[in-house]
């Protein structure tokens, strides 16, 4: 039973009264159907193994729905939607994921509370707002938008509709990105003069070849919003290609690496930076035009924010008056070295603590409270990609306006604010 037809079907058997004792549903740590969060999941490639195993484990979820338009896809994942409730649950079978092809269908189903988008960065917004608009909570993946007036129309959607948006930044949610920003923001490297970011280049032109459409994917539906361009497998990669899809490199579906890791480190620069609700007020690109790194952006306060090459892998490297401090999802460290081994104490544990992502997002629609990272954060970190972009694509340096997210006197650098949208689609 679902948790709207439990709520429905029990206020009409009570009278209205809804009070269950909880002894009479189940024993001890039980969570009865009234606390189940139903979820639908759109967008079931590669990234939905790892995310829907980790959602599907938490106890106060049922995910009951699921949606691509890619049938290999969606097979594969409801097969182990079924498989790992089945195991979870001590069933021989279980088969309780409906499917679907059509994401407005998904998000109009009334038995439905919330919905996760891992679709390519190009539909993010769509169906989010879509999402939204229909009453369900949503749990975007990252980079929240493709351009910022995307990310702008979904902060407004969420707080147009009283909706709980999770952005999918996950490292927020990670003790040693969580212990580096409270080191930063403590003064432990004294006061803040550059950020190093290293990611990975910034997106280009699609240009690949056209390949042979594999059977069961609607490739019309697949680029959706987007300019139309010819299958190939590097965006879509067919069954038993065990390949991240890579969409992400070009612009029209993506925002190179760039965008795609630097949701993750830019973000944490930002927390870090302590600029969560603002960003960069100057972008200055690299003299040489074929350069991927080398892109400055100025902070209003003087804070330089460099993407480069530091040589440790995708990592943020935060440099003060009295010391430096690197991390990574592999490594917490410092010079000198004794910073990074601090132990904080409780006044000295400044920001949002969140140890579970998915389950702090569950949380935050029970008790309909902002979560970790919520629109406003997900649309400026976002923002702080979409820019580098536009800087690497110009050439030429830009002045920023983060209050009234437009460029100061130029015109065509405004204009790559948004994109144009292949018809009927709109944002």
């Amino acid at each position: 039973m679902n948790r709207r037809s439990f709520l429905s079907q029990s206020a009409l058997a009570t009278g209205g009264i809804m009070i269950v004792p909880r002894f009479v549903l189940g024993g001890k740590g039980f969570i009865a159907p009234s606390d189940k969060i139903n979820l639908g999941f759109i967008g079931t490639g590669k990234q939905s193994g790892g995310l829907g195993k980790r959602l599907r484990s938490l106890e106060s979820i049922q995910m009951v729905a699921a949606c691509d338009i890619n049938q290999v896809n969606l097979q594969r994942f409801v097969k182990q939607t079924n498989e790992q409730y089945a195991e979870m649950k001590g069933y021989a079978n279980y088969a309780g994921c409906t499917t679907y092809t059509d994401y407005q269908a998904l998000v109009e189903n009334p038995d439905l509370d919330a919905v996760i988008v891992a679709t390519p960065d190009h539909w993010h917004a769509i169906i989010s707002i879509a999402a939204m608009e229909a009453g369900k909570d949503v749990y975007c993946e990252k980079p929240l938008a493709h351009t910022i007036k995307e990310g702008r129309a979904m902060v407004r959607a969420a707080d147009k509709y009283d909706r709980i948006l999770q952005t999918g930044s996950m490292q927020r949610s990670g003790a040693g990105f969580r212990k580096a920003v409270n080191l930063v923001r403590s003064g432990y490297i004294g006061k803040v003069e550059k950020v190093l970011v290293n990611v990975g280049d910034p997106a280009k032109d699609y240009d690949l070849p056209a390949e042979p459409l594999p059977a069961g994917l609607d490739w019309d539906a697949w680029i959706g919003p987007a300019p139309m361009r010819p299958y190939n497998q590097v965006l879509s990669p067919q069954e038993g290609d065990k390949r991240w899809p890579m969409w992400r490199h070009y612009r029209e579906f993506g925002g190179g690496i760039l965008s795609d890791w630097g949701a993750h480190m830019f973000d944490i620069a930002q927390w870090g930076l302590d600029k969560d609700h603002t960003g960069p007020v100057k972008f200055i690109p690299p003299s040489d035009p074929s350069a991927v790194r080398g892109l400055k952006m100025i902070y209003e306060d003087g804070v330089e924010m460099i993407h480069e090459d530091f040589e440790r892998g995708w990592a943020v490297r935060f440099i003060g008056s009295e010391g430096s401090l690197d991390v990574s999802r592999q490594f917490l460290d410092s010079n000198p070295k004794g910073i990074a081994e601090k132990t904080l104490s409780e006044a000295e544990q400044i920001v949002y603590h969140s140890e579970n992502h998915y389950q702090d997002w569950i949380d935050c629609i029970k008790k309909r409270t902002q979560p970790i990272c919520p629109p406003e954060v997900g649309h400026r970190s976002a923002s702080v990609c979409n820019l580098a972009n536009i800087a690497y694509q110009t050439g030429r340096t830009l002045e920023w306006d983060p209050v009234k997210e437009k460029f100061k006197g130029d015109g065509p650098a405004n204009k790559l604010r948004t994109k144009k949208y292949r018809k009927p689609y709109k944002l």
